[in-house]
């Protein structure tokens, strides 16, 4: 144990003495702060001095001619009669265009005006209840086609109804009626959870990813340059691979918490400048029974694959071997990422694949987490998912470092599973596989 918290204490302090890792939770705060204090920082700069009194009033000619400065929106038909009623109802519903009647005389004119630019849109119209909404680039967020079609709909309503003796005056009064009504949910609200959960589960992925890599390169760096050898005299390998990962979990865990606790600061000091923005308050919205859950199948979930990340990297011998070796992990991980972010985008998180994913170890931490934040789980599956995967922590731990004590005495080329099967239950290597020294073979055999 006293070996265990050396390696430990060890470890943490070439985290946080390292630069890099330093700098970029740093970095990050900085970033975090400009972007959380910008709306105070823009109304201070835009809260300018007054003007001065003597400043003279702008007169009627300084003012702009707002109507020639709108954009225009051209309206052309076949049978101008329509054209003539479309023109009212298009007017009221875009008062940011001028809404012109064109005397174009084909379809195809109009289209030249448009892709020239001498327009902004066109609507043609084939018949009172069908048109084409006509831009030269249709943006994201264009949404002239919507607001036409409900203009024209109620135009076309209100000549049907006046065809059957219905006065404009009653048809307006029928067309003024409006059904309000409110969205209850008995469960979770998925527009109000979305965001902090995807936050949560993207930090998740990349924590695990990038301290993971770091455990697997630690310990592939110490291998490589034959300090292992040095290190296995005076520690067990069992400790130096459980400090290791425990070291590397405590320094994601202050990163995650400088870098969020920063975030949740800011933000309180901030709140009243981002009130109208829902965005940002749903972020910071997370209840506390829900943090509790992250914590715990974020801590589960990264010692699982440090565990991994771990034994990998003493099974290689050089640093260019790692990346081969972890690819199958990476990419499992990297599938259950991709399974929750497009359950997430289909709004389905109780899908099949999101369920099984629920009670796989390797997929549970994010699978859970995002339906007990996006839906309602019975507590019996949040019981039996956090078992299973505390479970496949101890077994892959007591796995991983067994794999690891007979891992690191391996040279030369990356051992084939088939050895490190025979290794893992001690019945040796055969001849041929390169294994370490003989002094690194006589010191593991003393030690066991």
């Amino acid at each position: 144990m006293k070996q265990f918290f050396t390696i430990l204490r060890f470890e943490l302090k070439n985290y946080f003495t390292n630069k890099v890792f330093v700098g970029t939770t740093l970095f990050l705060v900085v970033v975090l702060a400009a972007v959380l204090f910008f709306p105070r920082i823009s109304q201070a700069l835009d809260s300018g001095p007054d003007p001065a009194p003597d400043a003279p009033a702008p007169t009627a000619q300084d003012e702009p001619a707002e109507e020639e400065d709108r954009p225009r929106l051209l309206l052309w038909s076949r049978d101008p009669a329509d054209a003539a009623a479309a023109l009212e109802p298009l007017t009221a519903a875009f008062p940011e265009y001028r809404v012109e009647q064109t005397e174009a005389s084909t379809e195809a004119a109009v289209r030249d005006q448009v892709q020239t630019g001498a327009a902004a849109g066109a609507f043609v119209l084939e018949s009172p209840t069908q048109y084409t909404y006509l831009a030269e680039n249709l943006s994201l967020f264009d949404d002239n086609a919507a607001r036409a079609q409900a203009a024209l709909t109620d135009a076309a309503r209100a000549q049907a109804l006046a065809r059957l003796g219905v006065s404009p005056g009653e048809a307006q009064s029928v067309f003024s009626l409006e059904v309000t009504g409110t969205a209850e949910s008995l469960g979770k609200d998925q527009r109000q959870t979305f965001f902090y959960t995807y936050v949560m589960i993207f930090a998740l992925y990349m924590v695990i990813m990038l301290y993971g890599q770091m455990v697997a390169s630690s310990v592939a760096t110490e291998k490589s340059s034959r300090a292992m050898e040095l290190l296995i005299t005076s520690a067990k390998p069992v400790s130096m691979m459980f400090g290791k990962v425990l070291a590397a979990c405590l320094a994601g865990l202050c990163q995650l918490g400088s870098i969020f606790g920063s975030a949740l600061l800011f933000y309180r000091l901030n709140v009243d400048f981002w009130g109208e923005n829902p965005l940002v308050p749903s972020l910071f919205a997370m209840p506390l029974s829900l943090f509790l859950y992250l914590l715990l199948f974020f801590l589960l979930g990264f010692l699982i694959y440090a565990f991994l990340f771990g034994a990998i990297g003493s099974t290689a011998s050089k640093l260019e071997d790692l990346n081969t070796s972890s690819t199958p992990v990476v990419l499992l991980f990297v599938a259950g990422f991709l399974v929750v972010v497009f359950s997430m985008s289909s709004g389905s998180v109780d899908n099949p694949v999101m369920k099984i994913c629920s009670f796989v170890p390797l997929t549970s931490p994010m699978a859970m987490f995002t339906r007990i934040a996006m839906s309602t789980v019975p507590a019996w599956e949040i019981l039996v998912s956090a078992v299973l995967l505390a479970g496949a922590v101890v077994g892959i731990g007591v796995v991983a470092a067994r794999i690891y004590r007979v891992g690191v005495l391996l040279y030369g080329n990356p051992p084939k599973p088939a050895a490190l099967v025979r290794a893992f239950f001690g019945k040796g290597l055969t001849a041929g596989e390169e294994t370490a020294p003989a002094e690194s073979q006589k010191l593991s055999r003393r030690r066991r």
